[in-house]
């Protein structure tokens, strides 16, 4: 790989060219706080990966991440319980690679099986990891969603502790959020609720079934569910979301009053407008005037021209379970917080902020104006290593100010 610049100046100048990539290096760094990554397996994983080529990177993740897996299981056959958990979970950070580049290849037929490898590397990540946890099975609408409840290793039995219940974003796997908010907050005694939403993750993959703007149809049964498990204070709960999850909290919190306290990660008002952003003007007129059958047509020539954003739209749209290309962009118009809906928000929100946030810029500080004196946005720099979107290099410095400010909250 040949950059044109030194490779110590990479946080700044970038480790690929293409944003897409380089945003995902980002990414797995950041995990590497939490042991999610190390960051030898990641450098050494994309000094032999040129741009392009979504076969071989898919490829590459798939092979390292069955690797680890298998070292995974030497350990946990050898009794070593501890070892084995990092590894299953490092495993299933690179497995989760493997499947978010599935979008890159000429068929999509290796998503489920590979997916399935993550998901089964996840659990034996949390049968063995350093906490307690069992399995939620939350009931939703004619269905059921999967949950994991963790609890501090060496909590006292019967003792009540606060309870932080996380938001996914839009494609984050759930070994993701492990990273972004469950390992900190059970080294602070907290228990931790994650679980698979509509659009999300199993229950997208397994069972086709889409998102959904009104999050608090999701949230009030998952709120339920938590509050019927032990060790729970109901007065002291609390909820995190991280990327479009930044939506679906101060959303969720308008209709759904038994959280103290939220951090949303970061704040969104209106999800349409990244997708807006690029769309050429005349496009986003034929939109704009309900021009549906010309709008279709005009989006299906420019995706056969371009085999990039053919992929990222294929990726970006497959969880809004819509049909057409003017559907879709009416469906994501849905995703916004009106003044109507924040004037219903009561629960403090902690709402950051970082520098060069590349999909809602200024969004943080609009969903704070809305929400009322209870808000408080927390902003993150470059100059701290703290930029852009989720801050994904920043993540230790995330954990430290949302945790100081959620423990005040919570006390």
């Amino acid at each position: 790989m040949h950059l044109p610049h030194a490779p110590h100046t990479a946080y700044t100048t970038g480790f690929y060219p293409d944003e897409g990539r380089d945003f995902s290096v980002r990414i797995l760094l950041g995990l590497c706080n939490s042991g999610a990554a190390d960051a030898g397996e990641i450098f050494t994983t994309i000094a032999n990966l040129k741009d392009g080529h979504g076969q071989e990177w898919f490829d590459t993740w798939l092979t390292l991440g069955r690797r680890i897996r298998s070292e995974a299981d030497a350990s946990s056959a050898a009794g070593h319980r501890i070892s084995a958990a990092w590894a299953y979970l490092r495993a299933a950070t690179y497995l989760s690679q493997a499947v978010d580049a599935v979008d890159g290849l000429e068929s999509d037929e290796q998503r489920l099986p590979v997916f399935h490898e993550h998901r089964d590397a996840w659990e034996k990540f949390v049968d063995n990891g350093p906490f307690r946890a069992h399995r939620l099975t939350i009931p939703y609408e004619d269905t059921t969603l999967p949950g994991w409840f963790l609890a501090p290793e060496h909590a006292t039995a019967g003792a009540l502790r606060p309870t932080l219940v996380v938001i996914n974003g839009s494609d984050g796997c759930v070994s993701d959020q492990w990273s972004s908010a469950a390992r900190g907050a059970l080294l602070r005694g907290y228990n931790v609720v994650l679980y698979d939403g509509p659009g999300q993750q199993s229950m997208l993959f397994d069972h086709d079934v889409p998102f959904r703007p009104d999050w608090e149809a999701v949230q009030t049964p998952v709120t339920a569910v938590v509050l019927q498990q032990e060790g729970v204070d109901p007065d002291r709960l609390a909820l995190y979301g991280i990327s479009q999850a930044g939506y679906w909290v101060p959303r969720s919190l308008a209709y759904e009053h038994r959280y103290a306290a939220a951090v949303a990660d970061p704040g969104v008002v209106d999800v349409s407008s990244s997708w807006l952003e690029h769309l050429p003007k005349s496009l986003r007129a034929e939109l704009e005037a309900g021009e549906q059958e010309k709008f279709d047509r005009n989006m299906a020539i420019g995706m056969k021209m371009s085999k990039d954003t053919k992929q990222q739209w294929d990726w970006r749209s497959r969880p809004y379970g819509t049909s057409g290309f003017y559907e879709t962009y009416k469906a994501v118009e849905q995703y916004r917080i009106t003044p109507e809906i924040a004037a219903l928000i009561g629960t403090p929100i902690l709402i950051t902020s970082p520098e060069q946030e590349q999909f809602w810029p200024g969004q943080a500080d609009k969903l704070a104006s809305l929400s009322g004196d209870k808000t408080e946005v927390v902003e993150f720099t470059a100059a701290e290593g703290a930029s852009w979107h989720c801050q994904p290099m920043g993540r230790g410095l995330t954990e430290q100010r949302m945790f100081d400010w959620l423990d005040e909250m919570l006390a």
